[in-house]
């Protein structure tokens, strides 16, 4: 089974967090931030992992740390779980529509740590939640996991369309890329750690 467990606990969050890249998409998902849960949930749903989260943060202070820390600990979970990475697919690529947005996601579980976030425009917040978070959980992941991700916006004006266009492209293109295709580790190296 490709399962992991994390515990993160700082001054700033404490966080626990149990997955499966074989689930059904379930998710139980409580942060304390009502958006992020909704695109947690999305992300989980549409890369077909199951995901048991629970975080807890200094949010009186703001999100910032919750929604860092997560996605540390997110990408965290995707190393353990994968392993040596032997037989996955290794790349995905999902262009995701979401009524006038149109996000494209290309990802690649390489080991090294990029992230090309092209997401623009955004307004300021949605509800209470700050926009300029989301880059910060996707830098988070990448450097937690070991993840070249790429994120580019190719249309959108509505914010909430252009970041949940974004959570799904990337849990589509997760599920792609950890697909079990054979039994080699998928590098001329023989290494993707």
């Amino acid at each position: 089974m490709r399962e992991s467990s994390i515990t993160r606990e700082t001054t700033e969050t404490k966080i626990r967090l149990s997955l499966n890249l074989d689930g059904d998409g379930n998710g139980n998902i409580t942060t304390g931030i009502g958006f992020f849960d909704h695109m947690l949930t999305l992300l989980t749903a549409h890369s077909g992992i199951d995901l048991t989260l629970k975080a807890t943060g200094d949010l009186a202070v703001d999100a910032h740390h919750t929604v860092e820390d997560v996605g540390i600990c997110l990408g965290e979970g995707f190393r353990e779980a994968l392993g040596s990475k032997a037989g996955i697919q290794r790349y995905g690529f999902f262009l995701l529509p979401m009524d006038e947005a149109l996000v494209q996601t290309s990802l690649d579980f390489s080991g090294r740590a990029f992230l090309h976030y092209g997401l623009s425009g955004l307004k300021q917040k949605v509800g209470d939640f700050d926009t300029e978070l989301v880059e910060e959980f996707y830098q988070g992941f990448v450097r937690g996991a070991g993840l070249t991700l790429h994120i580019d916006q190719i249309r959108g004006r509505n914010t909430h369309h252009i970041i949940e266009a974004s959570f799904k492209g990337f849990g589509r293109a997760i599920k792609e890329a950890v697909t079990i295709t054979g039994t080699k580790i998928p590098s001329t190296k023989g290494t993707l750690l």
